[in-house]
């Protein structure tokens, strides 16, 4: 299996399992089937989307329409398998591959694309995170981006990794690897030992 194909197999992965993280926020709010399916696309797409939009490039789902139909798929998903999915614990740990791979797709566009340091790591982190973001106020819930939690941190600190590699003449799978499995074991670190970020105390 070639790099290229692995990392389609990855992309695919991650808007499923995105999908399901919407999809089971809309499943908690009592939405229709429907509700449930829009609330799905926001954390799927909804990053990249913006990304390009931004990088004034060609939005990815326009040419990639099996990302639309996974992302539909996962909303379906939530809706009849709800509590399945609740106690399937290793969800999470697929969330923390989406977050870091979509943190890489993000910040690796950007760099291809020429843009500088700091627009990367903008990327890298709205990628991984905007739909995300998106999806919970649409929900009214609190944005887990906003909170303590290390989510957009572990996204940071994989587009930082990927981008110091990429300016210093370091392969791109390369460079890409080293901050995926940064972005990762953070998040996974979050996940086992409930780390979180500091916040000011009133």
């Amino acid at each position: 299996m070639d790099i290229d194909l692995l990392m389609t197999l990855a992309d695919r992965i991650g808007v499923f399992v995105f999908a399901l993280s919407g999809g089971i926020a809309a499943v908690r709010k009592e939405m229709d089937l429907f509700g449930v399916i829009v609330l799905a696309f926001l954390p799927a797409v909804g990053g990249g989307t913006l990304r390009d939009i931004i990088l004034d490039a060609p939005v990815f789902w326009l040419t990639d329409t099996i990302s639309l139909w996974l992302a539909t798929a996962g909303g379906v998903f939530a809706f009849f398998f709800y509590k399945f999915i609740e106690e399937f614990k290793p969800l999470r740990w697929a969330d923390a591959v989406g977050l870091a791979l979509f943190a890489m797709t993000g910040a690796q566009k950007a760099a291809e694309l020429g843009h500088n340091f700091v627009i990367i790591l903008i990327m890298g982190v709205m990628a991984a995170s905007a739909g995300g973001l998106i999806r919970d106020v649409v929900a009214n819930r609190d944005p887990l981006l906003l909170k303590e939690d290390i989510y957009a941190t572990a996204a940071l600190l994989g587009a930082l990794i990927y981008a110091t590699l990429w300016f210093l003449g370091v392969e791109s799978w390369i460079a890409f690897a080293a901050g995926f499995a940064a972005a990762f074991v953070l998040r996974a670190l979050a996940i086992i030992f409930k780390l979180k970020a500091p916040k000011a105390r009133l």
